[in-house]
């Protein structure tokens, strides 16, 4: 790989090795016969980091790890050839399940808490922000754990800020409001997260795309991608905004799907595509994750058989 300094770096929080089966049935009391387990990296940036991977890029993913656990996260990462950077901390990483029920094809998803992080490894997390070089974007995605204070995604966009460096956000309640008093360049918020930030309940496209804007014109993001699940999703900025449909398909798994959308649309950024373009990639991807198995995320090549399926229309 190359050592030139990364152009595209994520920064994982509550990162996890994400264990997914399935079985016959899910049922109570009685023991359940697993089909055998597949163990992926698992953490909003460590996800972005994986799809930037699969699309050409050289991303760095910067995360915390701990236990045993943690050193098998870093070996997970490492077969999916990204660069890494792990924070040592006290306990051990989480572990997520996601369990298929074979005979109705309902996904159960098990989210198990992080590790605490004490001061010595928050102030790590923040001095590997601030040591990036020449970074073009970075991407801080995911929950905080329970005892790192709201405002800590706030400070991170404070540093990228002051080296020029692009900051995407994705998360989520407290972390997300206090982040966006800071400003950042990009916010991928689902429905939920946007009807609790505006405190309305945004029925309609008109009123999504105003609470969007709203946010673009009080300088909290440059740029909203509000991902609508199966709908798709409404990119904005102040200049412009764009309705993407998602194309019908026979989801297998929807896991990751909002990070293989901010994954690809990144990617499409970060490569020079025009914004229409990159989202049309986002929702490829997001739609492609749905036909992956447990956590595997999109694959590129259904990225791209996708991809003529996404319009972009202006709105």
């Amino acid at each position: 790989m190359s050592t030139a300094p990364p152009s595209l770096v994520t920064l994982t929080m509550s990162p996890a090795t994400d264990v997914s089966t399935s079985v016959p049935r899910v049922i109570p009391i009685r023991k359940l016969r697993c089909q055998p387990a597949k163990h992926d990296p698992g953490g909003g940036g460590i996800n972005v980091a994986r799809v930037l991977r699969r699309f050409g890029a050289d991303p760095l993913a910067i995360y915390v790890a701990g236990g045993p656990t943690g050193e098998l996260l870093k070996e997970l990462i490492a077969r999916e050839g990204v660069h890494s950077q792990a924070i040592d901390v006290s306990g051990y990483t989480r572990e997520d399940m996601t369990v298929l029920d074979e005979g109705t094809g309902e996904q159960y998803r098990f989210v198990l808490p992080g590790p605490p992080l004490d001061e010595r490894a928050r102030h790590a997390c923040l001095d590997a922000v601030a040591a990036l070089k020449d970074a073009s974007y970075l991407v801080a995605s995911g929950s905080l754990p329970a005892d790192v204070p709201d405002d800590f995604y706030a400070d991170v966009a404070s540093i990228a800020k002051r080296a020029r460096t692009r900051i995407v956000l994705d998360t989520s309640g407290g972390p997300l409001a206090a982040a966006l008093k800071a400003g950042v360049h990009i916010v991928k918020p689902n429905l939920g997260e946007l009807r609790s930030l505006s405190g309305q309940a945004l029925e309609s496209e008109a009123e999504r795309l105003l609470a969007c804007r709203a946010l673009v014109a009080t300088g909290r993001a440059e740029i909203v991608a509000l991902t609508l699940a199966e709908r798709g999703a409404l990119v904005v900025t102040r200049d412009s905004a764009w309705r993407l449909a998602a194309p019908p398909v026979k989801v297998v798994s929807t896991v990751g799907a909002g990070d293989s959308f901010l994954g690809a649309f990144v990617w499409g950024l970060a490569s020079g595509h025009d914004l229409s373009v990159a989202a049309r990639y986002g929702v490829a991807a997001g739609t492609a994750a749905l036909l992956s198995p447990g956590t595997e995320l999109c694959r590129r090549d259904a990225v791209e058989r996708l991809l003529p399926q996404i319009v972009a229309e202006e709105v």
